[in-house]
């Protein structure tokens, strides 16, 4: 695991414009995504995340260019996710400058895009995007999501990390769903679960809404703390974050 906490901004991007909304629904506007990241990194995110929201072909391409052209001018490690179907789509998203790639849905349905991407572009490429949800009908407690949250399967949370550990996991992205865009604070019990279990890097979403939220991410397990709405309309900056972290003893870079 890394000894920093890493603090990533992430921008949720649909044609072309960054958007935030609760929960995945009423997405609205929060601005350029070029001039976000740009900002962000001057600001000293240790890197950035972009989620193509809506993942449609006509959308697919502009996510390419908004790729290179971050890349041009950002130099931080760069992850993209949404509508990843196959290692050729990994392929061109590296190629146009993305370090590494976010895979949620597609997985679920097919499994072996996990081992295939990890296979042949190494596991340091590949995070598992984990919409994760509370259900009294899941052993663990959580069941896995699709779709942001929106289709709920029959995966219990602790069997499918499992599952994408032994594919080849890099890091796991551990979004919980009842806390998503609510500012209420991240879902402790949840990274809890997932860091007792997990042998990779865990990414904290879902829920921050103030800089001392990173603090109990930190000390749940998180290895990497992830926010959106936050960081986009100013309530906290990213050295807001950092300096709680380090207050209470977390190594930040």
């Amino acid at each position: 695991m890394s000894l920093a906490i890493r603090v990533i901004p992430c921008l949720d991007v649909a044609e072309g414009r960054v958007v935030k909304g609760v929960n995945f629904l009423n997405l609205r506007d929060a601005g350029d995504p070029i001039e976000l990241a740009t900002r962000y990194y001057e600001d000293g995110a240790d890197e950035l995340t972009f989620l193509d929201v809506k993942a449609t072909v006509e959308n697919r391409s502009t996510m390419f260019d908004l790729v290179t052209a971050t890349a041009e001018q950002v130099f931080i490690p760069l992850t993209v996710g949404g509508g990843i179907r196959d290692t050729e789509d990994v392929a061109r998203l590296l190629g146009a400058g993305a370090d590494k790639v976010s895979v949620g849905s597609a997985a679920i349905s097919t499994p072996s895009l996990i081992s295939d991407i990890s296979e042949r572009f190494g596991n340091q490429v590949l995070v598992i995007s984990l919409d994760l949800k509370r259900s009294s009908k899941a052993s663990s407690g959580f069941v896995v999501t699709t779709h942001g949250g929106r289709n709920q399967t029959d995966l219990d949370a602790v069997d499918w990390i499992s599952t994408c550990q032994e594919l080849g996991a890099g890091e796991l992205l551990v979004n919980s769903i009842d806390s998503d865009g609510t500012r209420s604070g991240f879902d402790i019990e949840l990274l809890e679960l997932v860091r007792s279990i997990s042998r990779v890097p865990i990414i904290a979403s879902g829920g921050a809404g103030k800089a001392s939220d990173f603090v109990g991410a930190a000390a749940a397990g998180a290895d990497a703390i992830l926010a959106a709405s936050i960081f986009h309309e100013g309530s906290a900056t990213i050295a807001d974050a950092k300096r709680e972290l380090q207050l209470a003893g977390f190594e930040v870079r």
